[in-house]
C-alpha cells in the first residue's frame, strides 16, 4: 500500500513539473563540437526523462541477466524446500494420528529434501516414528543425540523423561527433569517433577528457590506460588523444630503469614509461639485457621496452649473457640472433651449428643462412650455407644490419592504430588443394598428336631412350595421338610426364630424398643 502511494506521489510530482514548464516557454541551446543545438525547454525535459528511464531499464536488464543463474538455483532450492516442509508437515500429522508407516515414509522424504542440521524437526519426527514402531531403544538413542545440540537439548530431555516415566524409573525421570529445570525453570513438567524430588529428599531450600524462579518467570500465579511456599515452609518448620528452633520459627511464621487459613501452618506457628510464651499471637493464629476449617488438633492445641491452666480455664477457652465457629460438630466436640476433663458430665453429654445430631460419626459416639463410662460406669450403655461408633462414618482425616493419614504431610506418598493432602472424610466402599423385594422367595428348610408327641396325636407334614403356600402330603426327607404340630385354637401363636427375644447379659440394657423398630424398618444387608 505504501509503495502504491509513493508511486502515485511521484507521478503527481512529474505532472506538476511538466505543467509548470508548459506555462513558461523558453529555449535551450547546446553547443557541442562546433554545432549548435536549439530546442524548446519542454522537449529538453522530455528527452532527459526518457534518457534516465532508458538507463534504468538497461541496468535492470543487465542485472537480471547477470543474476539469472543464482535466481534459477534459488527457485529450485525454494521448491525443494517447500516439498520437504510439506513432507515434514504430513509426517508430523501422521505421527500424531498414530500412522507409523506414513510417518516413517515422510521422514525419509523430508530428510532427502531438507538438511537435518537446518531443520531440527526432522530428528523429532524420526524419534516419534521410532516410538510408533515400538523401537524404544532407537528412540532413546535419538533423544540422547539431541542433547549435543543446544537448540534440541530441552526436546531431548523431555523425550528421555517420558521414556523413563514409561519404564517406571522415577530416579532417571527426575534426573532429566532436574537438568531441564536448570536450563529452563519456566518448563512446568520439569519444575513440578524437580519440586517433588526435592520435597521427598527434604531439600526445602532448593524447592523454595525453584518456586521463586517459577514465580519470577510468571509460570505460576501469585496465589499458587504462595500456597506452595506455605506448604514447603510448614514442612521445613516441622522437620527443623527440634534441631534448629529459630529457623523453624521463622519458617512457620512466614508460612502462616502466606496462608493464614492453612491448619498445619497455623499449628506449627502456634507451637513455636507457645514455646516462647507468646500465647496471644499463638492463639490468634489458631483462631484464624479454626474459622476457615475446624480440626481436632487445632482445638486440642488451643485448649492446652496456656500452661498451668485449670480444667475450668481450659473449658472456657474451648467455649471461646466454639463461639468462633458455631453449629459445627468439631466445635461441640471440643467443648465436650474439655467438659469431660472438668467432670461437667451434663455439658459434655449435651455437646457430644449435639455433635452426633449434626454429623453422626465415629468420634462423637466414642466420646459419648467415654462420658458414659466416666459418669455412670454402665458397661451396657458403653457397649451400645461403641456399637454405634463401629457402624458410624469415619471422622475426617488427611487424605491424598486414597491414602488416609492422621498426620499432615507435604506430598503424596503415592505420586509425590506437592500439597496433595486434603482434610476430608475418607471415602468408604459400601456394599450394594439388598432391598426387601429382592429377597429370594424360597427359603432353605432347616431340619427340625422331631418333638416327642403323646400317643394318639396326629402328625401333619407341612411343606412350603415356591409360592409360599402350605401343602400337606406324605413325609419327605428331613432336609426338605419342616415338621410342626398344628396349633390349637386357643394356643398362643408360635414365634419365628428370627423374632425370638435375644439372650442378653445381666448388665446389658439392650436396644431401646422404639429404636429397634426404626432400625428394623430400615434394615439392609451390606456386603461389607
Amino acid at each position: 500500500m505504501i509503495r502504491i502511494l509513493f508511486f502515485l506521489a511521484v507521478v503527481f510530482l512529474l505532472g506538476l513539473g511538466f505543467a509548470w514548464l508548459a506555462d513558461r516557454p523558453g529555449d535551450m541551446v547546446v553547443t557541442f563540437s562546433g554545432y549548435q543545438y536549439q530546442v524548446s525547454l519542454m522537449v529538453a525535459a522530455v528527452a532527459v526523462t526518457a534518457i534516465v528511464a532508458t538507463v534504468m531499464l538497461l541496468w535492470w536488464l543487465t542485472k537480471s541477466i547477470w543474476n539469472s543463474p543464482y535466481a534459477i538455483a534459488r527457485h529450485f532450492r525454494a521448491r525443494r524446500r517447500d516439498r520437504g516442509y510439506q513432507a515434514l508437515s504430513t509426517g508430523m500429522i501422521a505421527a500424531g494420528a498414530g500412522d507409523a508407516a506414513l510417518a516413517r515414509k515422510k521422514n525419509k522424504e523430508a530428510a532427502k529434501l531438507i538438511r537435518s542440521d537446518q531443520e531440527p524437526l526432522i530428528h523429532l519426527l524420526d524419534a516419534q516414528a521410532a516410538l510408533l514402531e515400538g523401537d524404544h531403544d532407537g528412540a532413546r538413542q535419538k533423544f540422547e543425540a539431541m542433547l549435543d545440540d543446544p537448540e534440541m537439548r530441552l526436546l531431548g530431555l523431555r523425550g528421555l523423561y517420558l521414556e523413563a516415566e514409561r519404564l517406571g524409573d522415577r530416579a532417571a525421570a527426575r534426573h532429566y527433569a532436574g537438568r531441564a529445570a536448570g536450563l529452563a525453570p519456566q518448563l512446568g513438567w520439569a519444575a513440578d517433577s524437580t519440586l517433588e524430588e526435592k520435597a521427598e529428599r527434604g531439600d526445602w531450600d532448593g524447592a523454595l528457590a525453584l518456586i521463586d524462579a517459577q514465580k519470577a518467570s510468571r509460570q505460576i500465579e501469585r496465589d499458587v506460588a504462595n500456597n506452595k511456599r506455605s506448604v514447603l515452609l510448614t514442612a521445613k518448620a516441622m522437620s527443623m523444630f527440634d534441631s534448629d528452633f529459630n529457623t523453624a520459627r521463622v519458617a512457620a511464621l512466614e508460612a502462616n503469614r502466606l496462608r493464614p487459613d492453612f491448619g498445619p501452618a497455623a499449628i506449627v506457628a502456634a507451637k513455636a509461639l507457645f514455646r516462647q510464651n507468646d500465647v496471644r499471637k499463638g492463639s490468634k493464629a489458631l483462631e484464624g485457621a479454626w474459622k476457615a476449617e475446624p480440626q481436632p488438633e487445632i482445638a486440642d492445641l488451643y485448649v492446652h496452649g496456656r500452661p498451668g491452666d485449670a480444667v475450668l480455664d481450659r473449658l472456657v477457652r474451648a467455649k471461646k473457640l466454639q463461639s468462633l465457629r458455631q453449629n459445627h460438630p468439631d466445635s461441640s466436640l471440643a467443648v465436650a472433651r474439655a467438659a469431660l476433663e472438668a467432670q461437667d458430665y451434663r455439658l459434655a453429654r449435651s455437646e457430644a449428643e449435639a455433635a452426633a445430631r449434626m454429623q453422626p460419626r465415629e468420634g462423637a459416639y466414642l466420646l459419648l462412650a467415654d462420658i458414659e463410662e466416666a459418669e455412670t460406669g454402665n458397661q451396657g450403655k458403653v457397649r451400645q455407644w461403641l456399637a454405634k461408633a463401629v457402624r458410624a462414618p469415619r471422622d475426617p482425616a488427611w487424605v491424598a490419592d486414597g491414602v488416609v493419614s492422621e498426620r499432615w504431610a507435604p506430598f503424596s506418598p503415592v505420586t509425590g504430588r506437592l500439597d496433595a493432602f486434603a482434610w476430608k472424610a475418607p471415602e468408604e466402599r459400601l456394599g450394594s443394598l439388598i432391598e426387601q423385594h429382592d429377597e429370594p422367595q424360597e427359603r432353605v428348610a432347616i431340619p427340625a428336631i422331631r418333638a416327642a408327641q403323646p400317643a394318639g396325636d396326629d402328625i401333619v407334614d407341612v411343606a412350603v412350595d415356591g409360592d409360599g403356600d402350605a401343602k400337606t402330603g406324605h413325609a419327605k426327607a428331613p432336609e426338605e421338610v419342616i415338621v410342626a404340630a398344628p396349633p390349637a385354637d386357643d394356643a398362643a401363636p408360635i414365634k419365628d426364630e428370627d423374632e425370638a427375644e435375644p439372650i442378653r447379659l445381666p448388665d446389658d440394657p439392650g436396644v431401646d424398643p422404639d429404636e429397634a423398630r426404626d432400625n428394623a424398618s430400615q434394615s439392609r444387608f451390606r456386603l461389607f
